[in-house]
């Protein structure tokens, strides 16, 4: 088989255990409510369900049109699946696959960099789990003998500084599309008055547009 006919073929698979396994995923998150709203007889309006959706849709929505584009490059499909099942994308999941892509030279929408990123990821979620939990065990104790600064620095600026570092790794390589990547939402920002979630798609948007037309031009590689 070629390598072309060894992709299809894996993101066939992905596919076929991806898709219901995430939409299992989001069904079963419903059983707690509903068992609760069941148990004492408390099920809520449809106006203040439909409300609350509106609520959430308005500050997340956007995202989920950005996050499956914007971070495919790094994740790949069987990436994208196992992401959004495990959670922590931007701040470990995409940090962890682009590095991984970057070690091993492995080119974006091939094979190799579909089973580097996968491998990553999974290693991810599986230190994430530990971490997590030895978190949950002995993180208030280390937190309570921490000096306030150190505390505030890490609840505040931590996913900053992971977000600033995938950012970094990617200008490092497409300097000329980065500048554009940071101008963009700058004077979007300055200038616009558009709300944070229209920032986000036009910045994601803008720079794909840009960066598609430089590659078609051959400014880039």
């Amino acid at each position: 088989m070629s390598e072309k006919d060894v992709l299809e073929q894996w993101k066939k698979s992905s596919i076929k255990i991806g898709s219901p396994t995430n939409i299992l995923a989001a069904l079963t998150s419903f059983i707690p409510v509903l068992w609760l709203c069941t148990k004492y007889d408390c099920w809520p309006p449809l106006s203040t369900v439909l409300t609350a959706w509106g609520l959430i849709a308005a500050s997340f929505g956007a995202f989920y049109f950005v996050e499956p584009i914007s971070y495919y490059a790094s994740l790949g499909l069987s990436g994208t699946y196992l992401s959004f099942l495990s959670g922590n994308i931007g701040n470990m999941r995409v940090p962890c696959a682009s590095l991984a892509l970057d070690v091993t030279e492995s080119k974006p929408g091939t094979i190799q960099a579909e089973i580097v990123s996968t491998m990553a990821i999974c290693g991810s979620i599986v230190t994430n789990l530990i971490a997590t939990t030895s978190a949950v065990i002995i993180g208030g104790a280390v937190l309570s003998v921490l000096p306030a600064f150190i505390v505030e620095g890490l609840t505040k600026y931590a996913s900053a500084a992971i977000f600033g570092a995938t950012f970094g790794n990617f200008a490092t390589k497409y300097p000329s599309i980065a500048v554009f990547a940071i101008a963009i939402p700058i004077l979007l920002k300055l200038f616009s008055g558009f709300s944070a979630a229209m920032i986000i798609i036009c910045t994601v948007f803008g720079t794909l547009l840009i960066a598609r037309v430089m590659y078609k031009k051959g400014m880039v590689k």
